[in-house]
Protein backbone atom coordinates (compact mmCIF):
# COMPACT_ATOMS: atom_id res chain seq x y z
CA UNK A 1 0.00 0.00 0.00
CA UNK A 2 0.83 3.45 -0.85
CA UNK A 3 0.41 6.75 0.76
CA UNK A 4 0.50 9.68 -1.21
CA UNK A 5 1.93 12.98 -0.76
CA UNK A 6 -1.47 14.28 -0.84
CA UNK A 7 -3.12 12.12 1.75
CA UNK A 8 -0.04 12.42 3.68
CA UNK A 9 -0.74 15.81 4.25
CA UNK A 10 -4.35 15.45 5.01
CA UNK A 11 -3.38 13.01 7.97
CA UNK A 12 -0.51 15.91 9.58
CA UNK A 13 -3.60 18.39 8.79
CA UNK A 14 -5.99 16.29 10.80
CA UNK A 15 -3.78 15.52 13.70
CA UNK A 16 -2.41 19.01 13.98
CA UNK A 17 -5.93 19.92 13.84
CA UNK A 18 -7.07 17.20 16.92
CA UNK A 19 -3.53 18.47 18.97
CA UNK A 20 -2.54 22.30 17.93
CA UNK A 21 0.89 23.28 18.13
CA UNK A 22 1.92 24.17 21.11
CA UNK A 23 5.08 26.05 23.38
CA UNK A 24 6.98 28.96 22.36
CA UNK A 25 8.65 26.09 19.43
CA UNK A 26 4.92 25.41 18.22
CA UNK A 27 5.88 21.80 18.97
CA UNK A 28 3.61 19.48 16.68
CA UNK A 29 1.66 15.92 18.72
CA UNK A 30 3.53 13.17 18.37
CA UNK A 31 1.55 11.72 15.51
CA UNK A 32 1.56 14.54 12.96
CA UNK A 33 5.63 15.03 14.10
CA UNK A 34 6.22 11.49 12.92
CA UNK A 35 4.03 11.96 9.83
CA UNK A 36 5.72 15.59 9.09
CA UNK A 37 9.26 13.22 8.93
CA UNK A 38 8.21 11.19 5.61
CA UNK A 39 6.42 13.91 4.53
CA UNK A 40 9.60 16.44 4.29
CA UNK A 41 11.28 13.71 2.50
CA UNK A 42 9.21 13.42 0.07
CA UNK A 43 9.29 17.09 -1.11
CA UNK A 44 13.22 16.92 -0.65
CA UNK A 45 13.24 13.97 -3.21
CA UNK A 46 9.89 15.08 -5.01
CA UNK A 47 8.37 11.87 -4.15
CA UNK A 48 4.68 11.38 -4.79
CA UNK A 49 4.16 8.04 -2.59
CA UNK A 50 5.85 6.73 0.14
CA UNK A 51 5.10 2.99 0.96
CA UNK A 52 3.42 2.22 3.84
CA UNK A 53 5.87 -0.29 5.79
CA UNK A 54 8.80 2.71 4.80
CA UNK A 55 7.36 4.89 7.73
CA UNK A 56 8.29 4.15 11.13
CA UNK A 57 6.35 1.99 13.79
CA UNK A 58 4.67 5.20 14.71
CA UNK A 59 4.58 6.73 11.84
CA UNK A 60 2.21 4.01 10.69
CA UNK A 61 0.37 4.33 13.93
CA UNK A 62 -0.56 7.75 13.37
CA UNK A 63 -1.61 6.77 9.85
CA UNK A 64 -3.74 3.94 10.44
CA UNK A 65 -5.16 5.67 13.28
CA UNK A 66 -6.01 8.62 10.71
CA UNK A 67 -7.84 5.91 8.78
CA UNK A 68 -9.78 5.04 11.85
CA UNK A 69 -10.57 8.70 12.98
CA UNK A 70 -11.09 10.74 9.84
CA UNK A 71 -14.53 8.56 9.22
Amino acid sequence: MFISIQELEAAINFWRDQSPSRGEALQLCPQASALAKPYALMIIQSSQRVPLDGLSEVAQIAWKEYLLRKG
